[in-house]
């Protein structure tokens, strides 16, 4: 390694929502940096998962899945997802090989075809499709798009993913590493917080109240005995839903809260006060400020 330049660069991952974009990226840092969940439109800004392969620094830009929005916080989340290939060295367009050549993953190949956009192609969870399936569905999805390279992987068992991470490290430019090598993310440590607080309540939750709520952070401080006390806010657009946040007797709640600060310490390695709030705000995907924590564009 020393013998070598450094290398560093920006990978852009884009795909349909729950293609196992997160997957990919924590898997390569070797920490959660992104929220996992099986409910789609999990992550709703991008996210940086930071590490180092070989002499090379890769920065995968974790974005929104790409579907057909509908509400404001949709529309912008779709756009953030487009900005994150802006600025990227690659981009990878991230399948759901179980899942197929769906209507979403036509319209996205069918915009960097228009825009003329280079991509490589990720099909993911390859061990839950028969081989001769996949090969069928990697001709047809190249039949479609034009791209520089295709790996065929699973993020959650790590198949494969060495191959796919050699390519990136030799690929991406000669460059100084843009951060600390042992940093894993530029997310704030309160924003990381109220991430996992949500993955908790996509997890818990019935099917549809995740995406009718957000969980800002309202304090992360640090005491004196070294611990950290954070305190998160969820906000419900509905009285009935703050209920069903809170369970009967506070038991949701509590449960969300137990298995969020269990999540933090161990990530962490830091002693967490975690205290949750849940408010109704009926319009709060009309609030600007909702969107500038997670640095999406309000008009988009």
């Amino acid at each position: 390694m020393l013998n070598k330049p450094t290398r560093a660069g920006f990978v852009s991952l884009i795909g349909a929502p729950n293609a196992g974009k997160s997957t990919v990226t924590n898997h390569f840092v070797g920490s959660k940096v992104s929220i996992v969940s099986p409910k789609a439109q999990t992550t709703r800004s991008v996210i940086k998962g930071i590490g180092i392969f070989d002499n090379t620094q890769i920065i995968f830009l974790d974005t929104p899945g790409i579907f057909s929005p509908k509400r404001r916080l949709d529309r912008a989340m779709v756009s953030s997802a487009w900005c994150g290939t802006k600025d990227a060295d690659i981009i990878v367009l991230v399948v759901d090989a179980k899942k197929g050549l769906d209507a979403e993953t036509r319209s996205i190949i069918e915009k960097l075809n228009k825009e003329k956009i280079k991509a490589v192609l990720l099909l993911n969870k390859v061990d839950l499709v028969k081989k001769e399936d996949l090969l069928a569905l990697t001709a047809a999805i190249n039949a479609l798009g034009d791209f520089t390279e295709t790996f065929m992987v699973s993020a959650l068992t790590g198949k494969n993913m060495d191959v796919f991470y050699a390519y990136l490290a030799k690929t991406l430019p000669e460059s100084p590493w843009y951060y600390p090598e042992d940093q894993m993310s530029d997310m704030p440590l309160k924003l990381l917080a109220a991430e996992v607080v949500r993955e908790k309540l996509f997890l818990y939750l019935r099917q549809e109240l995740p995406y009718a709520l957000t969980v800002e952070p309202e304090l992360w401080q640090r005491r004196e005995d070294n611990s950290v006390r954070a305190e998160m806010t969820i906000y419900v657009e509905r009285d009935s839903q703050k209920k069903i946040v809170l369970g009967k007797n506070g038991s949701m709640i509590k449960k969300v809260g137990l298995a969020a600060r269990t999540e933090l310490e161990e990530m962490l390695d830091e002693r967490i006060h975690l205290f949750l709030f849940v408010k109704v705000r009926e319009n709060w995907m009309e609030d600007p400020a909702h969107y500038t924590d997670w640095s999406l564009n309000f008009n988009s």
